[in-house]
C-alpha cells in the first residue's frame, strides 16, 4: 500500500543508530539540505499519515480514484454521451470534455439546457463518490476521530464544484457521519505554497521576510514567494503569496529533467523579483510534490501523474534543484521536500485550532490526502 503514516514506525536506538544519524546529517549538509524531508512531527502538529490508498474491490483500483478531478471529467463525459444519444445532438459541441476549463463549465452550468443537465447529474454522481471516500477513510487508523475534513484543490472554486461539495455535506449529514466538511481558506494555487511556512525552521523565518515555495502537480507547477508576516501574526495566519508563477506543464509535455529545469528558471525569476523589491528572502526552498517522501529526499512511490521516473535511485529532486539555482543572499540555497497534500493541508493550520484531529483531501489530477493531530490544546468552539 503506497501510504505513509506514523503508526508502527520503529525508532532508532543504540550506538549503531547514532552513527547512522551522524552519517544522515552529514549527507544532508553535503546536499545543501536543511532538516529532514517528509518530516511527520512538527512543533505544533503531528502528521498522522498521507497518500493513504485503499483498494476498491469492484474496480480493482483505489478508492480515491473515483473522487479525483479526472474522475469527475469521466462522469461528465458519460452523461454527455447519454444526453447526446437521447437528443441526437451533442450539447457541448465538438470540444472534448477534458478540454473545457472550469470557467467554461460554469457558464454552461448556468444555462437551462441539456449541457447544464449533464453537469448537474455528473456533480451528483461525483458527490456520492466523494462522500463515500470520506466515509471509507474515516474508518482507517490514521483518520480515526477526525472531526473536520478540508477540501483543497481547485474543484470547489468552480460553481459546479461548489454545488457538488454542498451535496457532499448533505449526504454526510443524512448518513450521520460525524465530521465537518470545510473548504481551503486560501486559493488553491496558493495553499500548497503557504503551507511551507509551517515546515520551514522557525529560527530561519525569524531572520527573513519570505521563503520560496514550489507546488508540483500532475497538470500545473506553481512557484511563489511566500511572505510570512511572522512579527504581525506569530501563528502565520497572515502569511501570503506576494508573487506567483503558474506553469501548465502538461500542455508542453516536458521530460522529467525539462520539468525540473523549468521550475529552476521560474525560481530564478522569483529570486530576481525579491531582490528588486528588497524582500529579504531566506536561502530556503520548500518543494511539494505527489508521492511518498523519504527522509533523504528521494521519492518512494505515487508519482505516476508526473513525467518520467521520479522514483529512480539516480534522481534526487532537492539536489538537482540546488545544482541549478544561484545562491540566495549570503547563505547556501537549501531545498526541502514534502508531499503536496500534506503541505496544502498545513496552510490551514492556523484555522483548525478549534479541533484536535483533522484531515485534508485535495481534488486535482488525482486525489491527495493527509491527516493531522494538533499538539496545542483545543480552543473553545
Amino acid at each position: 500500500m503506497a501510504s505513509k503514516d506514523t503508526d508502527g514506525k520503529e525508532p532508532r536506538t543504540g550506538k549503531g543508530s547514532e552513527k547512522q544519524d551522524d552519517k544522515d546529517s552529514k549527507a544532508q549538509r553535503e546536499l545543501g539540505i536543511l532538516g529532514l524531508h517528509g518530516d511527520m512531527r512538527l512543533a505544533s502538529v503531528i502528521i498522522n499519515g498521507y497518500s493513504l490508498e485503499l483498494r476498491d474491490r469492484e474496480s480493482d483500483g483505489f478508492v480515491g480514484d473515483v473522487a479525483s478531478g479526472t474522475a469527475f471529467r469521466h462522469m461528465l463525459d458519460a452523461w454527455r454521451k447519454l444526453v447526446t444519444s437521447m437528443s441526437g445532438k451533442d450539447p457541448f459541441g465538438s470540444k472534448a470534455t477534458r478540454d473545457f476549463s472550469k470557467k467554461q463549465l460554469d457558464k454552461l452550468a448556468d444555462k437551462n439546457d441539456d449541457a447544464a443537465h449533464a453537469l448537474e447529474q455528473a456533480a451528483e454522481d461525483y458527490a456520492l463518490q466523494l462522500a463515500g471516500v470520506v466515509q471509507r477513510f474515516m474508518k482507517q487508523p490514521t483518520w480515526r476521530d477526525v472531526e473536520r475534513v478540508i477540501l483543497g484543490g481547485g474543484f470547489h472554486q468552480s460553481e459546479f464544484g461548489s454545488r457538488a461539495i454542498g451535496r457532499v455535506r448533505d449526504i454526510l449529514k443524512a448518513d450521520k457521519t460525524p465530521v465537518e466538511l470545510h473548504t481551503l481558506h486560501h486559493h488553491a494555487d496558493e495553499g500548497g505554497l503557504i503551507g511551507w511556512v509551517h515546515l520551514a525552521p522557525p529560527a530561519l523565518l525569524q531572520s527573513y521576510d519570505a521563503i520560496l515555495a514550489v507546488d508540483i502537480g500532475g497538470t500545473n507547477v506553481r512557484c511563489g514567494i511566500v511572505q510570512t508576516h511572522l512579527h504581525r501574526a506569530p501563528d502565520m495566519s497572515l502569511a501570503e503569496v506576494v508573487r506567483r508563477e503558474k506553469w501548465t506543464h502538461k500542455d508542453d509535455s516536458p521530460r522529467r529533467d525539462e520539468l525540473v529545469e523549468g521550475i529552476a528558471e521560474r525560481l530564478e525569476d522569483l529570486i530576481a523579483h525579491a531582490e528588486k523589491k528588497k524582500i529579504a528572502l531566506a536561502p530556503y526552498i520548500g518543494v511539494a510534490c505527489p508521492g511518498l517522501i523519504v527522509e533523504d529526499g528521494s521519492i518512494a512511490g505515487g508519482t505516476q501523474n508526473l513525467p518520467g521516473n521520479w522514483e529512480s535511485t539516480r534522481f534526487h529532486l532537492p539536489r538537482d534543484l540546488c545544482e541549478r539555482l544561484p545562491t540566495i543572499g549570503h547563505g547556501r540555497t537549501q531545498v526541502c521536500l514534502h508531499n503536496d497534500a500534506v503541505v496544502q493541508g498545513l496552510s490551514q493550520l492556523p484555522f483548525t485550532q478549534d479541533v484536535r484531529r483533522w484531515a485534508v483531501l485535495t481534488v486535482g489530477t488525482g486525489l491527495g490526502n493527509a491527516s493531522y493531530t494538533n499538539r496545542s490544546p483545543v480552543a473553545d468552539k
